[in-house]
């Protein structure tokens, strides 16, 4: 594993009052103003490079970008290790993925628009092959999954949220913005039916938010005796690294 920083900035435009416009009915004015917001968010994360990254310049590989819960938020990055994909390549070099595990700073949550950026930056340092980028992550990461994967599903092969849920809004400018990457993402979501930190019924109706705007890709798999942790027997699963690769954007 090697450890990298990254910073992203995003910003809007200046405060300027603008003058107002007589309305018709005669009652309510129109006014308006701009205004600049500018936010840096810095995010620490564990990169891994699969045996034989190095061998041939040439060769372009998958990416995994992983999302933790919020039980790893911190300034120890090495918390983003204790589940997921940055866990099994600790003992699998052969793990045939670049993996990318960001630590979301103390006291946020994540945020699509950095998420995005960092994935830029990624793609412009690393040998990504862009048609097999792949998105997941578990509990408030799998809050971030379907935040940056519906905002953003022409970035994505696959997509694959863990007990998390999401926004009907992102549902709605994900359909509307992006109609045929949106419909053709395929989306394979995990949840324990005895979850009581993230209930089920979160992953469904997202999942039926999903169908109803257009998308028939999207699958949920329950484990009926599972609580929250529905990640486990996710990521330990070889199925599930084969669906990925089935995937190519």
């Amino acid at each position: 594993m090697k450890l990298v920083a990254g910073i992203t900035l995003w910003t809007a435009a200046a405060l300027s009052p603008l003058a107002q416009t007589p309305g018709p009915d005669g009652v309510q004015k129109d006014h308006a103003f701009t205004t600049t917001v500018s936010q840096t968010h810095a995010y620490r994360y564990l990169q891994f490079l699969p045996k034989g990254y190095t061998e041939d310049p040439a060769r372009r590989w998958p990416l995994i970008l992983f999302l933790h819960g919020a039980g790893e938020h911190g300034t120890n990055v090495w918390l983003a290790s204790v589940h997921g994909p940055p866990k099994i390549v600790r003992t699998k070099p052969e793990f045939p993925f670049i993996v990318v595990s960001p630590q979301c700073p103390p006291g946020s949550r994540w945020d699509a628009e950095p998420l995005r950026q960092l994935l830029n930056h990624v793609e412009a340092s690393l040998r990504v092959d862009k048609s097999r980028v792949y998105l997941t992550g578990l509990s408030m990461g799998g809050y971030g999954t379907w935040s940056l994967g519906l905002r953003h599903p022409d970035r994505f092969a696959a997509i694959a949220p863990i007990c998390g849920g999401g926004e009907r809004i992102d549902v709605m400018l994900g359909s509307r913005s992006r109609t045929e990457p949106f419909k053709s993402l395929p989306i394979w979501v995990f949840h324990g039916a005895k979850d009581t930190v993230v209930p089920l019924s979160e992953s469904e109706r997202m999942v039926e938010a999903v169908r109803q705007a257009g998308n028939t890709r999207v699958k949920l798999t329950v484990y009926p005796e599972a609580q929250h942790d529905s990640w486990t027997e996710t990521y330990d699963n070889p199925a599930l690294y084969e669906w990925f690769f089935s995937h190519r954007r």
